[in-house]
């Protein structure tokens, strides 16, 4: 399982001073004015509230962040924290995390291949993402081709907040930590081990996809190739 912390993270300042629009029984709208909300206002409907009243009460925010991707290996798992075992990159991270969301959008049960390509593509900053968009291959082009050969997910159907891994794509996170822990150098596990880790998947959907727009075994040795590059990131 992944790795993960918890932060607890509060506004800097308290809710300033509200305002009613109005003065009745009726419920009235109260607006409040925040310099953590920016510009933005927040309308409550409430027949309780004082319009005098201040409100200093601060609710803290908590934000997970997951430090490490699954791995089929327990072994794996439970030394991630080791600083001999590689870790993935922040830019790899969240485009799992983009992947996820964007299974859970296209309401698929589960995160396969489909999803980690595409996230590589919503993330969008990673030099994973910048190859495959200098290769023509763009996040709608994929989620087209994702759903010629999935189909649409059920329009009724709620996709878990976390959609399990399909076993391609678990193979997928696999295949990237083994090339990176093949090639006997320092650094982090990059989108670009993730999108050749998709690769090595030759029957799973985001394969499929790759090769239907372009990608193929000369692009795949040009990544690496690219890998192999002094200070190469991301």
């Amino acid at each position: 399982m992944a790795s993960q912390s918890v932060f607890n993270l509060s506004p800097a300042t308290p809710l300033l001073r509200t305002r009613s629009t109005r003065r009745s029984s009726q419920p009235s709208v109260v607006v409040f004015h925040s310099s953590f909300l920016g510009a933005e206002t927040l309308s409550i409907h409430s027949s309780n509230l004082n319009p005098d009243s201040q409100i200093t009460r601060r609710r803290p925010f908590c934000a997970t962040v997951s430090l490490s991707l699954p791995s089929s290996n327990p072994d794996r798992a439970a030394a991630a924290s080791s600083d001999k075992i590689p870790k993935w990159s922040r830019r790899a991270i969240k485009s799992f995390a983009m992947g996820e969301l964007e299974a859970r959008k296209l309401k698929y049960p589960t995160t396969g291949t489909e999803a980690l390509l595409m996230g590589l593509l919503i993330e969008g900053t990673s030099s994973a993402a910048k190859f495959l968009l200098a290769n023509g291959i763009t996040i709608f082009k994929v989620r087209e081709e994702s759903k010629n050969l999935l189909g649409k997910g059920d329009l009724y159907f709620f996709s878990p907040e976390h959609p399990p891994l399909t076993e391609d794509a678990q193979r997928a996170l696999d295949c990237a930590f083994d090339l990176k822990l093949k090639s006997g150098d320092g650094g982090e596990i990059t989108t670009r081990h993730l999108l050749l880790g998709v690769w090595s998947q030759a029957d799973s959907p985001g394969h499929k996809i790759l090769s239907a727009l372009g990608f193929n075994n000369d692009k795949a040795n040009e990544l690496i190739l690219s890998i192999q590059e002094p200070g190469s990131k991301s």
